[in-house]
């Protein structure tokens, strides 16, 4: 079956740095586009980060842009997120997804087939 695990989560002050990874099994891993998505409370779910099947396109949310780092192991079948220069307001779930190859690298999570269950990244003033 189907498996998204996120992990590397917790809490980081201000400043800090955090690495997420998200192992998966139960399908063809270099098949599919991968995603990044976070979800603060009372929020819905916001773009992160996206990364083509091959490595070639990558995508970023505007709030992270220049700060996070998006990445992926085809052969290990894991997706990364490198997260620096953490801020108060990327506290919220984190979630990692994957989409088809078929289409276009998306930003939107309607074109995202699986999904992690998420982890907590909480980061503090």
């Amino acid at each position: 079956q189907v498996q998204l695990v996120e992990s590397g989560g917790g809490l980081v002050q201000a400043g800090g740095s955090l690495t997420l990874s998200c192992a998966t099994s139960g399908f063809i891993f270099s098949w599919y586009h991968m995603g990044w998505f976070r979800q603060a409370p009372g929020t819905g779910r916001e773009f992160v980060g996206s990364i083509s099947w091959s490595g070639t396109n990558i995508y970023y949310g505007n709030s992270v842009r220049g700060r996070f780092t998006i990445s992926r192991n085809n052969a290990g079948d894991t997706l990364i997120l490198q997260m620096d220069n953490l801020k108060p307001e990327d506290t919220a779930v984190y979630y990692c997804a994957a989409q088809q190859r078929n289409s276009p690298l998306s930003i939107t999570e309607e074109s995202y087939e699986y999904w992690g269950q998420g982890t907590q990244v909480t980061v503090s003033s």
